[in-house]
């Protein structure tokens, strides 16, 4: 049955619990997706439930069938809801569709199939060759929805770019003389860092890292695991102009609290200045384009063999402008704030544009108050 055709019907109880499963493996499961699995017994009972644990650890299935042995349960016969299609393949950890097999269920319902190479149905039919049934659909699109980073790497090679804006109701990001500290409050302060926690990279300019000295970590999140993941760092450095003594290296070496690679893209190769930004532990790489800045395109290709799958971008109006120009932005996330700041810095500079055919159209996938401030999220239109 293919995903599309069920995507629209109602999602089965079982599925709903296994997606919820899902969702607490937000933060931790990068590279590898936010999966969730329930077991039913004939009598409709959970007797098993497990998500995703860190990279390396188990999968959602392997967890959901220890939770039923924990619990003295017999899966024979038992269904399996997972909201992806069992790996099949040796990576860290061995194929989930052989676990299920070994525990004799006798059906398997997943919410979509999932496009890596190594796995690409491939697990579905071990499972059918086995004699297990197979039911492909239920809850596919809030399931594509928590993986967005995960489906992007594999059937485009590049992460899913989701684009972060702070603004004054007219479109400010700062004032003309630089100033930004703070247009939104603290609660959207804090909902913004919760964003970063979930992506496996934050992206910033070189423009950024000169003017506001950021840190970019995840100090504002609440009810982080122990260890946080802290998400990679990527800076778009042109001219390899970025401070050896910024303050974002505090996050990068092995004798961090919570460590991180730092991937600098240059456009320039300077041998001295690079040497001097691998010395503090980053990883420089020179990309550049046609015109003499780094190929973003490019960039997003490496980051995806990096394994990244989602990526947050947090820069200025110039950086923000180059990347919606040059097609690499898939979702906003603009929080608003209820004041209004004249001349200043926009969100994104790019155009000017004849037509108004030749904007970039978006559709909004949600909005919600975050404190005093409205978070907006829209995606990109295909």
């Amino acid at each position: 049955m293919d995903a599309n055709s069920q995507s629209s019907r109602a999602i089965s109880q079982p599925m709903q619990h296994a997606l919820d499963l899902a969702a607490q493996a937000m933060r931790i499961t990068s590279p590898n997706p936010r999966v969730g699995c329930v077991i039913v017994n004939a009598q409709g009972q959970v007797i098993g439930q497990g998500h995703t644990q860190r990279a390396g650890g188990h999968h959602a299935e392997i967890m959901a069938l220890q939770d039923a042995a924990h619990q003295g349960h017999s899966v024979e016969g038992a269904t399996a809801y997972v909201t992806l299609e069992p790996c099949a393949h040796h990576g860290k950890t061995g194929p989930c569709c052989d676990a299920l097999i070994q525990a004799k269920v006798g059906k398997v319902v997943a919410a979509l199939t999932d496009p890596n190479p190594h796995v690409a149905g491939q697990g579905f039919e071990r499972l059918r060759a086995a004699g297990i049934e197979i039911e492909v659909g239920d809850g596919a699109d809030p399931a594509a929805a928590q993986n967005p980073g995960f489906l992007s790497r594999m059937t485009r090679q590049k992460p899913w770019v989701r684009l972060k804006i702070a603004a004054s109701l007219d479109g400010q990001t700062s004032l003309t003389n630089g100033k930004s500290q703070w247009i939104t409050g603290p609660d959207a302060r804090a909902d913004g860092h919760a964003w970063r926690a979930r992506a496996c990279a934050v992206l910033t300019g070189i423009g950024t890292v000169l003017e506001d000295d950021p840190l970019l970590d995840l100090r504002l999140c609440a009810n982080l695991e122990n260890p946080a993941r802290m998400p990679h760092l990527v800076i778009v450095d042109s001219r390899l102009e970025t401070p050896l003594n910024a303050k974002l290296f505090q996050h990068s070496g092995p004798k961090a609290p919570t460590p991180r690679q730092i991937w600098i893209y240059g456009a320039l190769d300077h041998p001295q200045k690079k040497a001097a930004l691998e010395a503090q532990g980053a990883q420089v790489t020179v990309l550049p384009n046609p015109q003499g800045k780094v190929d973003l395109q490019a960039l997003l290709q490496d980051l995806a063999r990096r394994e990244v799958n989602e990526l947050h971008v947090e820069a200025g109006h110039k950086l923000n402008g180059s990347l919606i120009r040059e097609g690499c932005v898939d979702e906003f996330l603009v929080y608003l704030a209820p004041q209004m700041l004249g001349i200043g810095q926009g969100m994104a500079q790019w155009g000017p544009l004849e037509e108004l055919s030749q904007g970039l159209p978006l559709s909004f996938t949600e909005t919600q108050l975050i404190g005093k401030d409205l978070r907006i999220l829209a995606r990109v239109q295909p």
